[in-house]
């Protein structure tokens, strides 16, 4: 059972993270205006690709459990200062508080999820327990 719960926690937790690289890719010139309104805005293009490249490749290595560690890592140096610098509900007019601070909460949540997964092993479903157990002859 914990296997598969291994399986499916990393299933859930990446897909927000590809969702995000997908996203932002299909509405890159939408992203960078949101960027340009958080005040990011040197080397735009340098920076979108960079997210990008991170999301998609930490979003992969947790989503097949091949170096979940390092893939959780490289997601928790993009998501925690991106956390910060947007949900900051404390900066926000006191109509948005609430709203900004229950997004804060969720990606704080995240942000221990994946502290959780750079700790552990990856379970039994995993490319690198395939990559472990196969033998070339």
């Amino acid at each position: 059972m914990r296997d598969i719960s291994d399986l499916i926690g990393r299933i859930f937790i990446s897909a927000i993270f590809i969702f995000e690289a997908i996203d932002s890719s299909w509405y890159y010139e939408k992203t960078k205006e949101t960027m340009a309104l958080y005040g990011i805005t040197w080397r735009q293009d340098l920076m979108l690709y960079g997210a990008i490249l991170i999301l998609v490749l930490g979003g992969l290595m947790v989503l097949t459990g091949y170096r979940t560690r390092t893939g959780a890592i490289l997601l928790l140096l993009y998501w925690t200062p991106v956390t910060f610098l947007v949900h900051a509900f404390w900066t926000y007019p006191k109509d948005e508080i609430r709203i900004q601070s229950i997004l804060f909460m969720k990606d704080i949540a995240i942000i221990g999820g994946l502290l959780m997964l750079a700790g552990k092993e990856t379970g039994r479903y995993s490319i690198k327990r395939l990559f472990a157990t196969t033998r070339v002859n």
